[in-house]
């Protein structure tokens, strides 16, 4: 049997990574390779009401820590519902977002302890890392005004919290992320954001196809 891959896709707000997912998910399906589709935070029930309290607009006076605490809280019952058992089974895991996501976040961009934000996501995760981090990586403006037109397609949502943080702040999540990429050279492919995205699905597919089980099709 073909070893799963776990597969996270990563990126400042309006990157395109949602639709990159959804673009896998359906090359996956296709190709006939069982596949789990998630997302961070609410990819669990416990996660989807985790995540109503983190993206909501009107929770102004969450603190950092309880925003910190409350992405691990839904990494740890995501990685122990979702993420395992999937891998377990021999199903690829695609993810929407993954533990870099808070580095970059909560790390970088609210200036919380990296040391701590180590140890929740190593306690969460449970020696659990993605195979490939798909980093879509685009300039600060182009990514927030993907995000407010998104956002204004369905304004009974108010989920844009983190939209609605100033431009240093998301400048400083998409420094981290590249950070990150240098860092992790061997797991993370940085993809040009700004590409079209049958473009993007390209470059994403040229580095999978390699991995993909012989007679797949």
């Amino acid at each position: 049997m073909e070893q799963a891959l776990f597969i996270t896709f990563e990126g400042i707000e309006g990157c395109g990574k949602t639709t990159q997912v959804k673009r896998l998910s359906s090359r996956l399906t296709l190709l006939k390779i069982a596949h789990v589709l998630t997302l961070e935070p609410g990819g669990t029930p416990v996660g989807r009401r985790i995540r109503q309290v983190l993206l909501d607009s009107g929770n102004r006076n969450l603190s950092l820590l309880a925003e910190l605490l409350l992405y691990a809280a839904d990494r740890a019952q995501h990685v122990e519902e979702v993420v395992r058992p999937a891998l377990r089974q021999g199903k690829w895991v695609v993810c929407d977002r993954f533990f870099d996501a808070t580095v970059a976040y909560q790390g970088h961009a609210r200036g919380q302890d990296m040391a701590l934000i180590g140890l929740l996501n190593q306690k969460a995760c449970g020696g659990i890392l993605p195979d490939f981090t798909f980093l879509l990586d685009c300039p600060v403006q182009v990514g927030l005004e993907r995000a407010f037109r998104r956002n204004m397609e369905d304004l009974t949502l108010k989920q844009d919290r983190f939209e609605r943080e100033n431009e240093g702040f998301h400048l400083a999540v998409r420094e981290g992320y590249l950070i990150l990429a240098k860092e992790n050279p061997e797991r993370f492919v940085v993809v040009n954001a700004s590409l079209s995205e049958d473009e993007m699905e390209e470059q994403i597919w040229r580095h999978l196809g390699v991995r993909i089980p012989k007679g797949a099709d």
